[in-house]
């Protein structure tokens, strides 16, 4: 990692990771970054500014009014003067400020002044990343292009487990390095993702649908336009905001999704089928909303859906990446081997939803990367972590073609 010349603004909120924070700075000193710490009033209760003073070699920040050691507004300084905005750890309060636009302290001033590049590194108790009121600030925030690390998932300082815990250091530095280098190993490719859950009519008011949020694809789509690729989401119904960047195909049943890959996969060198299409949909569709019966039963018909995989590897061109995603509940390596072979792909993304960390509407999970020549298992990861490692594997299998 060489950080030379790289001027990074680091914001430090209160909580217990605040020591974390130390040795980020230690490493992005030692990797030639120039530091300014901004510390928040609570931070403070947690590691002291001499500390970070010493570490960055740099005065730290912690009083929108106090006199400056030079004649220039602070906040708008350090917005200006950062190569990069870094904020670890980010406490649920300064998410929520940046956010609303809420500037009322030093930290959420400059950071709302910058023009540079945002990265932060979520920390709080599991409840509170989890609250939904969280959970749409940081689809706002990413929305508006700023960058998350984690939260990891693990025992915590309050004593509960589950995601939570600050990204350790050595992934923060290496995230800071990505966004100050970035790849662009993916210019001049078309991309296409599927992504989320379809919704298959009873009736006019009810469907039937599965648990899938369109999370694992909405990642892969924004790191593969962060990547330079031209990218094309095809996607069902979630509540997640369209990476910028890319173009977003609605569909909402799996016959949409089918008509839509039938005319969006030709096109594309790399296909990734993230999507968790309806196996089956109701035989017919009641005009009317179908009303209890006398007898409390309700008997319906189900004929198969179209196999939208199968289809797009039936079309499969020459030097075209097919990769889909067999999401299963057991025998997973063998249902993920079968549909490899079955659905004429080149890799399939294998997970046990039942795991912990992984499966459904989590931001974390658990992926074992299959091909007809090894598989290769990854620990419980960051979906936008994940999405980057797919991306390496269909890029060599791009490259091999």
């Amino acid at each position: 990692m060489n950080l030379d010349g790289k001027q990074i603004v680091l914001g430090v909120t209160g909580g217990i990771a605040a020591y974390k924070a130390c040795d980020l700075t230690s490493r992005l000193k030692k990797a030639g970054a120039q530091v300014y710490v901004i510390l928040t009033k609570n931070a403070c209760q947690f590691v002291s500014p001499l500390t970070f003073e010493t570490l960055s070699n740099h005065p730290a920040v912690t009083d929108t009014f106090a006199r400056p050691e030079t004649w220039e507004v602070e906040h708008v300084a350090l917005a200006k003067k950062a190569d990069l905005f870094v904020i670890a750890p980010a406490t649920a309060n300064i998410l929520a400020k940046m956010a609303c636009g809420i500037a009322d302290d030093m930290l959420s001033t400059t950071v709302l002044a910058t023009r540079a590049p945002v990265l932060v590194a979520p920390a709080m108790n599991t409840g509170m990343w989890e609250n939904a009121a969280t959970q749409r600030n940081v689809e706002t925030l990413k929305q508006r292009g700023v960058h998350f690390i984690g939260p990891d998932g693990g025992y915590l300082a309050c004593g509960d487990s589950g995601a939570g815990r600050m990204s350790e250091p050595a992934a923060i530095a290496e995230a800071i390095d990505a966004l100050l280098h970035p790849r662009r190993d993916l210019e001049g490719l078309s991309v296409l993702v599927t992504a989320g859950p379809t919704q298959e009519k009873i009736d006019p008011v009810r469907y039937i649908t599965n648990r899938s949020s369109g999370k694992m694809g909405y990642a892969i789509a924004r790191a593969a336009q962060m990547r330079g690729a031209r990218v094309t989401l095809v996607s069902g119904p979630t509540q997640l905001q369209t990476p910028q960047g890319v173009e977003k195909v609605d569909i909402v049943s799996t016959q949409d999704l089918y008509q839509a890959m039938m005319v969006h996969a030709p096109q594309a060198d790399i296909v990734i089928q993230a999507a968790a299409p309806a196996d089956f949909t109701p035989d017919t569709v009641a005009e009317q909303k179908i009303k209890k019966l006398g007898d409390g039963m309700l008997t319906l018909s189900f004929r198969q859906t179209p196999d939208v995989a199968a289809a797009v590897g039936k079309n499969k061109r020459p030097g075209q990446v097919l990769i889909g995603f067999a999401a299963e509940t057991n025998d997973v390596m063998k249902n993920a081997g079968a549909k490899l072979k079955k659905k004429n792909l080149d890799m399939i993304v294998a997970n046990d939803v039942t795991a912990p960390g992984a499966g459904f509407d989590v931001d974390t999970n658990i992926v074992t990367f299959v091909t007809a020549e090894k598989k290769e298992t990854l620990p419980c990861l960051p979906k936008t972590q994940v999405a980057d490692e797919l991306l390496d594997r269909a890029l060599k299998l791009m490259q091999k073609r």
